[in-house]
């Protein structure tokens, strides 16, 4: 055949000639539909794009599907006549309260104040937790000594000591970002420290091996390896410091979403403190969200990537 490709058209036998003669013209027909297949494709892209489209907006349609019904029968419900208004006011009489709220500035002053007080409380009891995980998990001094104060401190309700923390510091911000911190730090300190000790011996022999010192294998080693460990104990604590911001808010009183329903609540306001619920829960469902987000994007090279968990 290769010799038959250099000889002229005219050299060929005839009867040679007719036997590929079908096979040439198939291959060129089969190629001229696979060009006019990818230019009706290119032609079309809609087609293409739009069950796509459908089938990501009807999935994002079902996985709300639950908050969907739940606010129709709160709807339903609060208007059926079995309760007062007082009791339970229509969720569309709380959604205007919240549209009333944010024209005259309230919602964007209470919600800023109570997002300053949780992260900030948040963030600090984060770099203490990791700090102390890490101290915990590579010297036994420190195992030694921290480790019975997390054992009795972790189950113990931090809450308690919101009069103590109120005697010493006021009731201003210092008092509920300090409270916020205390309420954090346990979890991040007992991800840390379960993260650091479960790394794999094999990774730290490798290290050792190559000539890695303590400082590397902590740093370039273990804390990177036991990084989703980290991450899911701070995604326990960051709405765990919104609660508490919330708490601390209704104690002492002040400027805040917990200090609105407060308020509310002292006047007999119930679409206020309904309005207050909504509004939490939002923001809340949007830090979650969000820390699942950098989770994702501080995860891609490990194997949750591939198989995405659905927090």
């Amino acid at each position: 055949m290769a010799a038959l490709k250099h000889l002229p058209q005219k050299s060929l036998p005839s009867g040679l000639t007719r036997g590929w003669a079908p096979v040439l013209r198939k291959k060129a027909c089969s190629s001229n539909a696979g060009d006019s297949d990818q230019r009706s494709a290119a032609a079309k892209p809609g087609e293409a794009i739009t069950p796509r489209l459908l089938r990501a907006m009807a999935w994002n349609i079902a996985r709300v599907s639950s908050i969907i019904v739940l606010a129709l029968a709160w709807e339903l419900f609060a208007r059926s006549g079995a309760v007062t208004p007082f009791m339970l006011p229509p969720l569309s009489a709380v959604f205007a309260r919240i549209w009333n709220d944010l024209l005259a500035g309230d919602l964007l002053l209470n919600s800023a104040v109570t997002l300053y007080r949780a992260c900030a409380g948040f963030l600090i009891g984060a770099c203490a937790g990791i700090v102390l995980g890490m101290a915990i998990s590579r010297s036994r001094l420190a195992n030694w000594f921290f480790d019975p104060i997390i054992s009795v401190g972790f189950p113990m309700p931090k809450i308690a000591f919101l009069p103590v923390i109120i005697l010493w510091l006021g009731v201003y911000d210092t008092s509920k970002i300090c409270m916020i911190a205390l309420e954090s730090v346990f979890p991040v300190v007992t991800a840390t420290v379960v993260g650091i000790r479960g790394v794999e011996r094999e990774l730290l022999w490798s290290a050792r091996n190559m000539g890695a010192g303590e400082r590397e294998l902590l740093w370039q080693v273990a804390l990177p390896a036991s990084l989703p460990q980290i991450i899911t104990g701070l995604q326990v604590a960051l709405p765990i410091a919104l609660i508490v911001a919330i708490v601390t808010e209704m104690f002492m009183g002040g400027y805040g979403l917990g200090g609105a329903m407060n308020t509310a609540s002292r006047f007999a306001d119930s679409r206020g403190v309904f309005a207050g619920i909504v509004e939490i829960a939002v923001i809340g469902y949007a830090l979650v969200k969000g820390m699942s987000l950098i989770r994702r994007r501080l995860l891609l090279w490990h194997q949750e990537a591939v198989t995405p968990s659905t927090v």
